[in-house]
């Protein structure tokens, strides 16, 4: 009876310390995770994503492979819809989102799933840099010279993205006279299509023109920067880290040193607010919605570890001449769902503009 008794006792406390062990075990150890990246492959969204993959798989509590999968098409928006219509909710999908906050601020009817109801891992603020080809008009040397140029061609990758509102509404902010055609896969495509002449002006985040454009087409001669956008927090503008030092003017002082006064009117209110929505959260880290919270918890802990990582800032720095940084927490959800709002009238006047880029 008492060998009996002992062995039960044994028994019972061999499971507990199975059970207490499983219990403890990460949410993510054995398992597989798949990265979905919403524009193709070789573009500025590809190259920091699979960055943020190489890096952030070792953050992650019991340290999964992470694949990763390009869902380009429809300006980002196949990508988003792919993930949170088709996308595993066990927490085995997460998406590298570029511009998919200011698409559903402006679009929501074409999310098949409502995306303010994803799970936000944490966001990275963006800026871009456009470029224009410096043999557009003779005698084209510096920024400002835009104002000469005949024939333009301005590219864009489509009708609804943010790059294409901003690439127009600052030439028609400043007067320029342009075609428009759109359309691109990616930044890189469009890119290409610039060194073939085939349009001559776009537009690429920071760490695409410093690490791709500015060696390879501005150096050279090829191209002439213009302006920037800056960082806008709904009130104010202000210099971003990665554009310290660096002599080329934001959008809005480039347009005063050409006529004398600041930009105004509806597409001033236009650029700002898509500057406070799409430039704050340029970058998004989601999963789909309903997955495990545990799920959600591991890679928000591992996105600000990230922020720390040595390796993953030099290599950022050798890819991109840039390192990102995340913001993150447990309370992204909320602010991230704040901000996936405009103003009625803004938001009615940008559909309509966007439309007669047709």
């Amino acid at each position: 009876m008492g060998y009996l008794l002992s062995a039960t006792v044994g028994i019972c406390a061999a499971l507990a310390l199975v059970s207490h062990a499983t219990a403890q075990e990460p949410f993510y150890a054995g398992k597989r995770l798949t990265l979905v990246i919403n524009f193709a492959a070789g573009g500025p969204s590809d190259i920091e994503g699979r960055l943020l993959a190489k890096h952030v798989a070792k953050h992650i509590d019991g340290a999964p492979l992470i694949i990763v999968q390009n869902k380009d098409g429809a300006g980002g928006l196949v990508g988003t819809n792919f993930l949170g219509e088709v996308g595993p909710r066990d927490g085995s999908m997460f998406g590298y989102f570029t511009g998919a906050a200011w698409k559903y601020v402006i679009e929501p009817e074409n999310h098949r799933v409502d995306f303010k109801s994803y799970e936000f891992i944490g966001f990275q603020p963006g800026n871009a840099v456009y470029y224009v080809r410096a043999d557009l008009a003779p005698g084209m040397k510096q920024g400002a010279d835009i104002l000469k140029a005949q024939g333009l061609v301005a590219g864009g990758l489509a009708i609804e993205s943010s790059k294409d509102l901003l690439i127009r509404a600052t030439l028609d902010m400043l007067g320029v006279p342009y075609k428009y055609v759109t359309g691109y896969r990616s930044s890189a495509t469009a890119r290409l299509a610039l060194q073939r002449g085939e349009i001559h002006m776009h537009s690429e985040t920071t760490p695409a023109y410093f690490s791709v454009v500015e060696p390879s087409l501005v150096k050279p001669g090829t191209v002439i920067p213009l302006y920037y956008d800056g960082n806008y927090d709904g009130d104010a503008f202000s210099v971003p880290k990665v554009m310290e030092g660096h002599a080329l003017p934001q959008f809005q002082d480039f347009f005063r040193s050409l006529k004398g006064v600041p930009p105004s009117g509806r597409l001033w209110d236009a650029y700002r607010t898509n500057l406070a929505v799409d430039s704050a959260m340029l970058r998004t880290v989601v999963m789909p919605p309903g997955v495990p919270a545990a799920a959600v918890g591991a890679l928000r802990t591992a996105l600000a570890r990230l922020n720390n990582d040595k390796d993953y800032a030099d290599d950022a720095m050798k890819a991109m001449q840039f390192v990102p940084h995340y913001e993150t927490g447990a309370d992204i959800n909320t602010r991230v769902r704040r901000a996936l709002t405009v103003p009625p009238e803004i938001r009615a006047f940008v559909l309509d503009y966007m439309k007669g880029g047709k």
